[in-house]
């Protein structure tokens, strides 16, 4: 896809994850920030597929429970979750649109982010800010019962698009 854009022009490609996330790991490590756009659907409901951005440094801090990071959590296999547990050398990270949890070792960590560009706006939400840590306080929080709320999500979503 072209856009143009005050006489640039801007050219769109797509990439499989397999291929673009160890060139994402090696601008971080080079200390350049990246910007991703999200693909898939585990950080439902607040991060969207095609959507949604984020904004990824290198870690420069400690790592912690509730950072969203990517990971490569399999051979070849990438996630941008939040992490729900730190033990030694093992994270333990979920999606918020998911229920079940997958490890990395921390050296698998190769970036955070920072903010994200969400519902085409132009200012971003800061994973500093207080709108942020309060939807992820909540959210976290709601562990229990958000297999039903999902469910309430995706539905809603079928009666939006039909």
């Amino acid at each position: 896809m072209e856009q143009t854009n005050n006489n640039l022009a801007f050219k769109q490609k797509e990439f499989a994850n397999e291929v673009i996330i160890p060139e994402i790991a090696k601008l971080l490590d080079e200390g350049h920030s990246v910007t991703l756009k999200l693909r898939g659907v585990s950080m439902r409901p607040f991060l969207e597929d095609g959507r949604d951005k984020a904004i990824l440094t290198k870690p420069c801090s400690p790592l912690k429970v509730g950072d969203v990071v990517l990971a490569e959590v399999a051979p070849r296999h990438y996630a941008l979750h939040r992490i729900v547990k730190i033990d030694g050398n093992s994270v333990v990270m979920r999606g918020d649109g998911n229920i079940a949890t997958e490890q990395c070792d921390i050296s698998k960590v190769f970036g955070i982010a920072h903010c994200f560009y969400r519902k085409g706006r132009k200012s971003p939400d800061y994973t500093t800010g207080r709108k942020w840590r309060l939807y992820s306080a909540v959210w976290t929080a709601l562990l229990p019962v958000r297999r039903y709320l999902l469910v309430g999500y995706r539905m809603f979503l079928k009666l939006k698009h039909n």
